[in-house]
């Protein structure tokens, strides 16, 4: 049996027996876990081991988690709407000029941000190295022609998106999206994420286990066929270990590449499930908030190979995504199994983070944590 560490507040136990029966059922390796309820942290909990040699999950141990770090470039664009320097629904071109090539003028920011700008991957292809150069692959993806028509349907930008808004900030703000996160989020809320992490927190990191699928493949590598999914993935093909390298936590690789833990995650979120304020600090207005909940799109995403409903910068709940019964509800989840809610009827946030991937979409470890928290936490 594994030993849970943390705390549960009375009434949520049957958050901690989700999280603890993920441990015994073998299927951790370590994890964390954090529900908060009107702004304030009802469970918090962690387990297991950092890494395969053993070395304990500490309070304080923080991982890769894949695109749930999209959740946090999703906020920093909602404020940058949010505070006038830029319009969701102006042209991408009118921040970033060169942005236009190949005819690209009609790609809306709030097209990026619900994965319909049509650029979810790299012509020609690039080494997962090169995502550390930022301005090679930028300027790359700004030399590039849409694969539809932009905001006519969805196709997950897995990496792409992330450093579509970072531009975009970048030129509007002269600071990179990792930077601005760190200075306008996660420092004033004294949040342990970071997009970019410093050097001096590496100790604390733990190692990611990468899924193993059949043919000692992953569901990210890809290859040259002929569907949309598999060429997407094939022009960044990684393997799911770069984050157990240096080069990759320092980078700034905002739709991928963020660090924190479960802690971390939902305190941030917690602003938002909160009506964008959290202990006198205020991300959004709730009217930038509510434009979360616009749909964008609402059809078959052809990367994912899943239905997808598609709100501004997160996805929605759906008949293929019903995490939440409630009307005001949106989550985002990495690849390998790390998830977050953000539920504003109930003012609830859930997050889970793990370091031992699973495979493919719909990891029930975490998912199990939020359904979790629904029986508990039910709308009004």
């Amino acid at each position: 049996m594994v030993e849970i560490h943390g705390s549960c507040a009375d009434g949520f136990e049957p958050v901690r027996e989700a999280f603890e029966a993920n441990f015994d059922a073998g299927h951790e390796l370590g994890a964390s876990l954090c529900v908060t309820r009107e702004g304030e942290v009802v469970v918090d909990l962690w387990g297991g081991d950092a890494d395969t040699a053993g070395r304990p999950w500490e309070r304080d141990t923080i991982v890769n988690v894949w695109s749930t770090t999209k959740t946090m470039a999703a906020i920093v664009m909602l404020m940058a709407a949010d505070r006038g320097l830029i319009d969701l629904d102006a042209p991408v071109a009118t921040y970033w000029p060169e942005f236009a090539a190949n005819g690209k003028d009609g790609v809306l920011v709030r097209h990026v941000l619900a994965h319909s700008a049509g650029l979810p991957g790299w012509d020609p292809p690039i080494e997962p190295r090169a995502l550390a150069d930022w301005d090679a692959v930028t300027a790359q993806l700004a030399a590039q022609a849409p694969l539809w028509e932009p905001g006519s349907r969805s196709g997950y930008h897995a990496f792409t998106q992330g450093y579509l808004e970072g531009e975009i900030i970048r030129r509007v703000t002269g600071r990179s999206i990792g930077r601005y996160f760190a200075d306008e989020v996660a420092g004033p809320l004294g949040a342990d994420f970071h997009i970019g992490l410093p050097e001096g927190d590496e100790p604390r990191v733990a190692e990611l286990i990468p899924p193993v699928i059949a043919g000692d493949s992953n569901a990210l590598t890809g290859d040259a066929g002929t569907s949309l999914g598999n060429r997407v993935m094939a022009s960044c093909p990684v393997t799911g270990a770069e984050p157990n390298e240096r080069w990759w936590r320092a980078a700034e690789i905002p739709a991928a590449g963020g660090t924190g833990n479960a802690r971390s995650v939902a305190r941030i979120h917690a602003a938002l499930a909160c009506d964008g304020e959290l202990d006198g600090v205020r991300l959004l207005s709730t009217d930038t908030l509510d434009r979360v909940l616009d749909v964008q799109t609402d059809g078959f995403d052809e990367v994912l190979n899943w239905p997808m409903r598609y709100g501004i910068g997160f996805g929605l709940m759906s008949e293929s995504t019903p995490l939440s019964r409630s009307g005001r509800a949106f989550f985002w989840g990495g690849w390998g199994g790390s998830i977050a809610l953000i539920d504003r009827d109930t003012r609830t946030s859930v997050a889970y983070v793990m370091n031992k991937m699973g495979t493919g979409l719909g990891d029930l470890r975490g998912i199990g944590c939020v359904f979790a928290t629904g029986r508990v936490v039910a709308p009004g």
